[in-house]
């Protein structure tokens, strides 16, 4: 029997991941899970693993560090692939890396067709329950629209926030849990726009640790139109 046929580890490529993302992704994708799955690093609430551009070639010997690296940009501004530097010494450029799992739940759910309406029976004029269950359980669900919200944001400000942020996707999926829609965030984001974009002092404040904090409902029901600023109107910790 041929040496290269399975006598290695072999490296995993799903057909329907790679559809939705690309197969180069998807591959990378898969081999960061596989090393999440038996990681010992806990952090923030979040199992990492770390590896240079040049350990994962070792892992992936049939692309160049150049592939790897566009592959794992790619990953990362699709919001699939979240980057950190937890590194003792911060000379130490290695990139820590975990799956936003929650992220790619959307794409997953993408591609669910939603079924046509369900049809009564001929006979009683009723719909199934098992029909009318599916129906609802799918007309529940709830996506979170992190691209928007931060494409939004980085439209009006003219800044370039990154919505695969751990921060920034849980101030967002904390608003949303409280009942905000994606209007709201618009609101909030045009609002404070208008009013702090032009001063030096405070457009820095123009950010999602200030719009999406706790102090997000009060923004959204403040009157159009400038106000004197205070303090008291931001969420200052960083």
């Amino acid at each position: 029997m041929s040496r290269l046929l399975i006598k290695e580890n072999p490296v995993m490529i799903i057909p329907s991941l790679a559809v939705k993302i690309g197969l180069n992704e998807a591959v990378v994708l898969q081999q960061i899970h596989y090393w999440l799955g038996i990681s010992k690093h806990q952090i923030e609430g979040r199992t990492w693993v770390y590896n240079t551009y040049e350990e994962w070639r070792k892992q992936l010997p049939f692309w160049s560090v150049s592939t790897i690296k566009r592959t794992i940009h790619s990953l990362e501004m699709k919001g699939l692939l979240l980057s950190a530097n937890f590194n003792q010494m911060k000379m130490d450029k290695t990139k820590w890396y975990s799956i936003d799992y929650e992220k790619l739940q959307e794409h997953e759910d993408s591609t669910i067709e939603r079924p046509a309406s369900p049809t009564p029976d001929a006979a009683t004029g009723e719909v199934a329950e098992d029909t009318k269950e599916m129906d609802v359980s799918l007309s529940v669900k709830k996506i979170i629209p992190f691209d928007q919200i931060i494409q939004y944001l980085n439209e009006k400000t003219r800044k370039n926030f990154r919505s695969g942020s751990i921060k920034t996707r849980e101030l967002i999926q904390a608003r949303y849990r409280e009942g905000f829609t994606l209007e709201d965030f618009k609101r909030v984001i045009d609002l404070k726009s208008v009013e702090w974009q032009s001063d030096p002092n405070w457009n820095k404040f123009l950010r999602p640790e200030t719009l999406f904090g706790t102090k997000f409902e009060a923004y959204l029901n403040q009157q159009e139109g400038k106000k004197k600023l205070s303090e008291e109107d931001f969420d200052l910790d960083d």
